[in-house]
């Protein structure tokens, strides 16, 4: 069974919610496992923003919906959360952020807590956070010194006053919480105090970076931008030249040029603006031009939801693009995804010279988690690239659908490139006969991309009778579900390869009476993938697409209902 205590935050942007989810995710690491999520609307400042943060023996990689702990920011912060909270759920917060009406329906207890005052006992009423941060610090038993080294860590380039007030609005917090108990006990592992606190954005950055990445040429757009702005951030220390395009056309053909000129690139973006890319994917199709593209999915169509989270663009990236040719789509559901998935796309894409997907979405970049130690291999760094010769065939038919690729100036020949199609050297031809070689070899590449499939995850019973699919960011939730459930004939298939799919899939498939596909979108998308691609029918699918996660409380409930 699962020790675990889910806090939640909810205030308005500007209050200093991502302060404290960093300064107590980097506190709590030390004493039990911690996972955090955020909620929030689209406004520059006010609205209504959550951040969850569960606190476990186990670990933790999922968003939960019953509220243990509840601090109100603001006085419109409560106003969404009803349904969350329940008789055993305790709220704090200054008496005025509740209403009568509100206390009368909740059965939760609600407790008066005078933060802003205690803020200005500290020095000023902007140390509330950290006052709230420090309440939450006794409430659990953290370890004050921990606790100051991340406080002066944080604000080390402010002076010593403002240090010195942060110091003692915690210990005033802390103090408050010494008259207050929580309602879960959870013993305390320190198997965590080695590991380093990531978030998915920079999963995705360290494993372009250990894929050789040295240019980024991408259009803002969340929640893409993240991964620009780190790579950006990297730049000087990992020789990393960072564009900001005009717009998205101009990124991706920024990026395939590069690749051509032998660089290792990445286009970051979301749905809308991929969309705008997708002329240039064509053009990395007939090219055979290799191209790392990073998807951040959110809800659409239009602007939709953007700052949600969904999985609405995988058949968008497997379908992109006018013509037929081949691509590789990948999707992570862990931190460790997140680096080895992004670091394989880059070999990947050099050695079957197509276009690679990693698709993430925002519930998966926003989440934070600590990371153990990585052995990151040295295999994707490998290049694919040859020097030319003075008979250089740029697109030599071969076996295997893989031509050698050089790139100009390395070597004696001539390096031909056109959208048109082409004959072996690259030369624009109409030749019909040509035409079909020439659009077989590329397609021909999908059975040897097979050949270097990456293998799914199998969680649970290895007897199982009853099997859930699932991809990406609902790993977290269906692997609590699983593990919790006390079923000996349940197990998890997480998928990370989605396009093109192996056999594998089918082979686990056929050892289950009952399978379950679970997604973050209206139509099923993997689900029709595995109809189409592997004849593999489940009996059940579970799709959410209002712009929330699965919890993991859905999960269970689903699990009950058809297993």
């Amino acid at each position: 069974m699962f020790q675990s205590l889910t806090l939640v935050l909810s205030g308005s942007a500007g209050q200093g919610l991502k302060t404290i989810e960093e300064l107590l995710a980097a506190t709590v690491k030390e004493s039990y496992n911690v996972f955090t999520s955020q909620e929030i609307m689209s406004r520059i400042r006010g609205g209504n923003n959550t951040i969850e943060i569960r606190i476990g023996k186990e670990d933790v990689y999922a968003y939960k919906d019953q509220i243990d702990i509840l601090f109100l920011l603001n006085k419109s912060s409560y106003y969404r959360l009803p349904d969350r909270v329940g008789s055993h759920t305790k709220i704090f917060g200054e008496e005025s952020f509740m209403t009568q009406d509100e206390l009368n329906a909740t059965q939760a207890q609600f407790t008066p807590l005078a933060v802003a005052s205690i803020a200005k006992e500290a020095g000023s009423v902007l140390y509330s956070n950290i006052v709230i941060l420090g309440f939450i610090a006794g409430l659990i038993g953290l370890e004050k010194d921990i606790a100051y080294i991340k406080i002066k860590q944080k604000f080390a380039s402010k002076n010593e006053s403002i240090i010195n007030g942060n110091l003692k609005a915690f210990n005033l917090g802390y103090e408050k919480a010494q008259n207050h108990s929580i309602p879960i006990s959870i013993d305390k592992t320190y198997t965590h105090k080695d590991k380093k606190i990531l978030n998915g954005t920079q999963a995705i950055s360290i494993g372009a970076i250990a894929g050789g990445v040295n240019y980024i040429s991408s259009y803002p757009m969340s929640p893409a931008t993240g991964v620009l702005e780190y790579l950006a951030d990297k730049g000087d220390e990992f020789g990393i030249v960072v564009e900001q395009a005009e717009d998205e056309i101009a990124a991706i053909n920024m990026c395939i040029g590069s690749w051509y000129t032998g660089a290792r690139s990445l286009v970051t973006t979301s749905g809308g603006g991929f969309a705008l890319m997708e002329e240039g994917i064509s053009l990395s199709g007939i090219t055979e031009t290799p191209a790392v593209i990073h998807i951040a999915q959110r809800p659409g169509p239009g602007t939709g939801l953007p700052t949600r989270t969904e999985q609405g663009d995988l058949t968008l990236a497997v379908y992109s693009g006018h013509g037929e040719f081949p691509r590789i789509v990948l999707a992570p559901g862990t931190l460790e995804d997140g680096i080895l998935l992004t670091q394989k796309a880059f070999y990947l894409a050099d050695k079957y010279q197509v276009p690679v997907f990693v698709l993430s979405d925002q519930y998966y970049l926003d989440s934070k988690a600590p990371l153990k130690s990585l052995t990151i291999p040295d295999q994707p760094l490998k290049t694919f690239m040859v020097e030319s010769d003075e008979d250089y065939l740029r697109y030599k038919l071969t076996e295997n659908g893989i031509s050698p690729r050089a790139i100009p100036g390395l070597g004696k020949g001539l390096v031909k490139c056109d959208s048109d199609e082409h004959d072996e050297r690259g030369s624009i031809t109409e030749d019909f006969n040509i035409r079909i070689q020439m659009n077989d070899k590329r397609l021909g590449k999908e059975k040897y991309i097979l050949e270097d499939y990456i293998s799914p995850e199998i969680i649970g019973s290895h007897e199982y009778k009853n099997l859930i699919i699932g991809w990406g960011s609902t790993y977290g939730a269906i692997k609590e579900a699983v593990l919790s459930s006390g079923k000996d004939d349940l197990a998890f298939l997480h998928v990370r390869q989605l396009f093109p799919l192996s056999q594998v899939i089918a082979d686990y498939a056929s050892k289950a009476d009952n399978i379950l596909v679970v997604e973050n979108n209206a139509t099923g998308q993997l689900n029709n993938l595995l109809k189409l691609n592997l004849n593999i029918n489940s009996t059940n699918t579970y799709l959410k697409y209002n712009g929330v996660p699965f919890t993991v409380e859905e999960i269970d409930a689903k699990i009950k209902e058809v297993f």
